[in-house]
């Protein structure tokens, strides 16, 4: 049976996730996400709401799929690895597009309803939910399964397509984190057992492909965390904490610190209330009942205006990690939301710049600001959610691939990937396979 890969997205770029398979008649999608720094360029222009598809698509926010128009009809699932918008996001663009089901796990699915939601979308795709370390039998000779892995978020999976010719395993993203703070260690009995069916591709994350270590697990940054919110003195301070809204894990920790202060915990922003209803929809966490949510304008000036009347019995968690212009944090530096920062408040970046030129600006402008302002200001309380590059080498050595596709990474990342594998025995152009976006590879 031909099996055939387009590279749709995500092979230039960090982000832009989109890949499709066609095997013999039939053809399967995995992740349909956007390119976070172009939407943020977009955003400033306009309106993503009221942006078509076609739009979006020529500023580079979300991937061309024009490269697959031929294989439309032939679509029979579209599956998504996990919750972060580089991953899902263009679904309310592009998945009416195809005749197909989306499978997501529990937070996935939860997410992005709540995505179609916010966007005020209507897609005619049935969302399904898929449970990690279940299988679902999409046709005759094609079975997506989702295995359980670690990441900066919850219930985020590889996905193994099943297929007469052996499995192509799809890994964005992933770590291999054994003590997760939230949620389980990767199903590394599976992984071996899939092994022995024949992996015919890996196509996987480069993103720390270049960095010559292993990714610490989140229970470090647990202990990071901790260090600075229980072993600095905060008495009479605001403590102001931003991190990506998706990672659970970190707002896990976050409130369970902010408890030990006997302060009232607050989340501020709406990806704040969208990550955290979803994960109270899936029932992996809580959060509407341990801390105040507040995600629209009016309701989080409202809780600021308290906050700076009693800044010493709130933590706030809010968005703004990046610097980007309109999150919380930002807003609240420029003096557009009512918060005046005092000397000394704390200001906790659990999270690191990624590394585009958008979000480094970004960063660099928000900290120049804050620093006005003479707060005290804790940068890089984080670890990774991608695997580096010992990690990925245990992944293939793991699962023992015939072909290798480095994906999810700018060329510098993913030719390190290629470096990796040629180590391990592997031959660029022969089992290695570096992609562009919207190329065509025969794999059988």
């Amino acid at each position: 049976m031909e099996i055939t890969l387009c590279s749709v997205g995500g092979y230039n770029e960090v982000g832009k996730n989109m890949t499709a398979l066609k095997i013999g008649d039939e053809v399967i999608i995995l992740d349909m996400g956007v390119f976070v720094p172009k939407l943020i360029d977009f955003e400033e222009e306009g309106s993503r709401q009221s942006a078509s598809a076609n739009e979006l698509v020529r500023y580079g926010a979300i991937p061309d799929d024009s490269i697959i128009s031929s294989w439309k009809n032939l679509v029979k699932a579209i599956a998504v690895t996990h919750c972060h918008i580089d991953h899902c996001a263009a679904i309310p663009y592009l998945s009416s597009k195809y005749n197909a089901p989306i499978y997501g796990t529990p937070f996935s699915v939860a997410f992005i309803k709540s995505l179609l939601s916010d966007e005020k979308k209507t897609i005619k795709n049935k969302l399904k939910v898929l449970n990690p370390g279940s299988i679902v039998k999409v046709s005759k000779n094609i079975s997506i399964e989702f295995i359980n892995t670690t990441h900066s978020t919850l219930q985020t999976v590889m996905i193994a397509v099943h297929t007469p010719e052996g499995v192509i395993l799809y890994s964005n993203d992933f770590k291999f984190d054994n003590h997760p703070v939230l949620g389980k260690a990767p199903d590394y009995v599976r992984l071996k057992k899939i092994a022995k069916e024949g992996v015919l591709a890996l196509i996987v994350d480069s993103l720390y492909a270049p960095d010559a270590s292993k990714t610490p697990s989140e229970k470090v940054a647990r202990e990071m965390l901790k260090d600075v919110m229980l072993g600095t003195d905060n008495s009479g301070h605001a403590i102001i904490v931003t991190t990506f809204a998706s990672h659970l894990a970190r707002l896990r920790s976050i409130v369970d610190f902010g408890k030990k202060l006997n302060r009232k915990v607050v989340f501020l922003g709406r990806s704040m209330a969208k990550y955290s209803a979803a994960g109270d929809a899936a029932g992996l966490v809580n959060y509407s009942k341990e801390a105040g949510i507040f995600g629209y304008r009016n309701q989080v000036k409202k809780v600021l205006k308290d906050v700076e009347k009693n800044r010493d019995r709130y933590v706030v968690v809010c968005t703004g990690n990046q610097g980007e212009p309109k999150a919380v944090l930002s807003r609240m530096a420029i003096k557009e939301l009512p918060f005046k920062f005092l000397p000394d408040d704390h200001i906790i970046f659990s999270c690191k710049t990624i590394p585009v030129d958008i979000n480094i600006a970004n960063r660099a402008l928000l900290e120049s600001r804050l620093k006005k302002n003479k707060v005290r200001i804790f940068k890089d309380i984080h670890v990774s959610g991608h695997a580096a590059r010992e990690d990925l080498r245990d992944l293939i050595d793991m699962v023992k691939p015939q072909n290798i596709l480095p994906a999810h990474g700018n060329p510098n990342q993913t030719t390190a990937l290629a470096e990796l594998a040629v180590e391990m025995g592997y031959k660029i152009g022969k089992e290695i396979h570096l992609m562009n976006d919207g190329q065509m590879l025969k794999l059988k």
